[in-house]
């Protein structure tokens, strides 16, 4: 587009930086410079294209382009082997070029290309598939540059492990380019396969890589295994510094490293730790001026578009992608304003985006953001499952096709299903917008609800993964709208893996809890079976006491009311007679137990009764006492007591002794 067109330049400039995320005014205004104020041919060089390049309607350029046919389109799979060679050229690779669209119209929609660099013991072969293919296709291009039968060829390297024959390539969501290795274990190696065997043994090892950051003043060390990227680890640093990877300035990659496909254990970096240093650039002039003076600097775009790749991938029209939908065709909001119950917005949205987008989505948590951190942060510590909070925006140029195209892609809604509670809200409101940083801020603090609230409309949507971690919840990473299935699935396992790991270890401070609680648990029960032992001793000890006191107290009474009756039989007993009386006396002897002897004198008159209340008298009562005649033996104590003593033949004299009655 020239700088004369229909379109104002403010208005290219602003669409310009809207696609890109360019902020920096100046460095945008150089870039559109360049192009003649072209904004795809623009958009174009600064985020290259994977399929169907964007061409500018600019009249001698649709003169000079021919237009596409589908019969001269070269093969779809080639391979070319080699020992170092890099991947086809941007020259090569586009062998084919669409018809000129006019400005609005959807571009055609070509076939995804793969890269392949396959590495078999001293020999890379590059492949270039289709996504539609399968890895039996893979196998039988190299079965003919390897001379390897596909029976005896193991294909290993894939991220998600190993894979079948028959698997197609679009099923694994894999990036553009990839690197892969061949493993013949019934192949004897020969002499010249030393070299293979020890790559394959720095595919396995672990680099440490130092990575210095120069505007934070901070150094990241990192593990990496043999077998990631260069580009990988960019992306990685991506996610640390905020840098994009077109953005990055890297010094202290070896000289061999000269694509970012290329694996750490074939770079050449240091074993078993390398230093780097990465830095944001300025500007594109300021960047040329720095790569002529300072030659040993490694400077990278991401040929996969890492800003704003999916929108020509996933075949959306410029006026999706620049936002000139009218306000006619705008669907209802996906959550009403002012909503009182959380619950029934959630409703809402979850019907709103099942409309929009079907019915293969993520499944939302109906309920406030508290409940859901209540549901999945303050249970068992094996229950437990990190949030994603989706936030969406309308206004947003992303919003249609990561609701689309990536959260809404299977393998993405089987994984937020399984590992993580899903909740969502809308941004597009402003009472909703200002709502949910209320929120945010009671629950993660202000800083976070500031990040949020930092972020432009373009850079929605956000996915927010959040986890609980000991008495507070941490944000572990916010993804943004511009990004890839694949990527956005790495990014996902990869704060799984955070989850994981502090799971784990807060399943182990649980169990050690428990087994504490436990402990104590037995000790209380310990401790009260013993006070409850001690305390049923202590009572059984004080029953014992109060019935010795009882019985003390029944013991006294009963000695009490003795010795009432013997003073009462002692003072009704007659006086004892004197010996020289007129009437007849008879003079008894009595042997008490202890061996003592009572002796007194009775008239022999007296009857019988009187003797037993002497005896009484002396604490012998005649209940418990029988008294005994010597000889001959006789029990007194049965006889009539109204028998006088001379009828009981106890006169005038007799020896009587007192035995207990049994």
């Amino acid at each position: 587009m020239a700088s004369g067109s229909n379109m104002d330049r403010e208005m290219i400039l602003a669409d310009f930086q809207a696609c890109t995320g360019i902020d920096n005014i100046a460095e945008a205004i150089t870039l559109l410079e360049q192009n003649n104020w072209d904004l795809v041919a623009a958009i174009n060089g600064v985020i290259p294209q994977e399929n169907g390049i964007l061409q500018s309607d600019f009249a001698s350029e649709t003169a000079q382009s021919p237009a596409y046919d589908p019969g001269s389109q070269p093969s779809v799979a080639t391979a070319a082997p080699s020992s170092s060679s890099p991947p086809p050229s941007s020259a090569s690779a586009s062998a084919f070029c669409p018809v000129v669209p006019v400005r609005g119209a959807v571009v055609e929609r070509q076939p995804r290309m793969l890269n392949f660099c396959v590495e078999y013991r001293s020999t890379n072969v590059d492949v270039v598939l289709e996504e539609s293919s399968s890895v039996g296709e893979i196998k039988q291009i190299l079965e003919t540059e390897l001379h390897v039968p596909v029976s005896r060829m193991q294909l290993k390297g894939w991220k998600t492990g190993d894979v079948t024959d028959s698997t197609v390539l679009r099923s694994l969501h894999l990036p553009k380019n990839n690197s892969l290795y061949v493993l013949t274990p019934d192949i004897a190696p020969t002499a010249t396969t030393s070299q293979s065997g020890a790559l394959q043994e720095s595919l396995n090892q672990n680099f440490l890589l130092v990575i210095s950051h120069h505007e934070a003043q901070r150094d990241y060390s990192l593990n990496f295994p043999g077998s990631k990227t260069i580009q990988e680890v960019k992306r990685n640093i991506y996610d640390l510094t905020n840098i994009p990877v077109r953005h990055q300035q890297w010094e202290g990659w070896p000289a061999t490293a000269r694509d970012d496909s290329m694996t750490l254990a074939v770079a050449g970096i240091s074993f078993p730790c390398h230093r780097l240093t990465v830095c944001r650039r300025t500007s594109p002039a300021h960047t040329q001026e720095q790569t002529e003076e300072c030659t040993d600097v490694h400077m990278v775009s991401d040929s996969e578009g890492d800003d704003f790749e999916d929108a020509s991938e996933f075949g959306v029209d410029e006026g999706e992608i620049f936002g000139m939908g009218t306000s006619a065709s705008r669907k209802s909001p996906m959550m009403p304003e002012n909503a009182e119950n959380e619950g029934d917005a959630l409703l809402h949205f979850t019907a709103e985006f099942s409309s929009r987008y079907g019915e293969c989505h993520p499944v939302f948590f109906i309920g406030s953001l508290e409940a859901a951190f209540q549901e999945t942060f303050y249970g068992k510590a094996r229950d437990r499952k990190p949030v994603a909070i989706y936030l969406h925006h309308d206004d947003s140029v992303l919003t249609n096709v990561f609701c689309s195209q990536m959260l809404c892609a299977e393998s993405i809604v089987s994984y937020l299903s399984q590992n993580f509670i899903t909740w969502a809200w809308d941004m597009t409101k402003e009472a909703n917008r200002a709502r949910l940083l209320t929120t945010c801020t009671r629950h993660f603090g202000s800083v976070v609800a500031q990040t949020i609230r930092t972020y432009k409309t373009d850079q929605f949507p956000l996915l927010l993964i959040v986890m609980g971690k000991r008495l507070s919840n941490e944000v572990l990473n916010v993804i943004q709208g511009n990004t890839t299935v694949d990527e956005l699935m790495m990014r996902l396992m990869a704060a799984m893996e955070i989850f994981t790991a502090q799971q784990q270890e807060d399943i182990r401070d649980e169990d050690e809890r428990e087994a504490r609680e436990l402990v104590k648990r037995e000790q209380d029960e310990a401790y009260r079976v013993s006070l409850e032992a001690d305390r049923a001793k202590r009572e059984a000890q004080e029953r014992e006491m109060a019935e010795q006191v009882r019985l003390e107290q029944i013991r006294k009474e009963q000695e009490d009311e003795r010795e009432a009756i013997r003073l009462s039989l002692e003072q009704a007993l007659p006086p004892e007679p004197e010996e020289e009386g007129s009437e007849p006396i008879s003079k008894l002897r009595i042997r008490t137990p202890s061996g003592e002897f009572l002796e007194r004198r009775f008239l022999g008159s007296c009857k019988l009764q009187v003797l037993f209340d002497f005896v009484a008298s002396k604490g012998f009562p005649w209940e418990e006492f029988k008294l005994l005649t010597t000889f001959p033996r006789r029990n007194v104590t049965q006889l009539d007591p109204t028998w006088s003593l001379v009828e009981a033949k106890l006169f005038p004299q007799e020896t009587l002794f007192l035995e207990a009655k049994e």
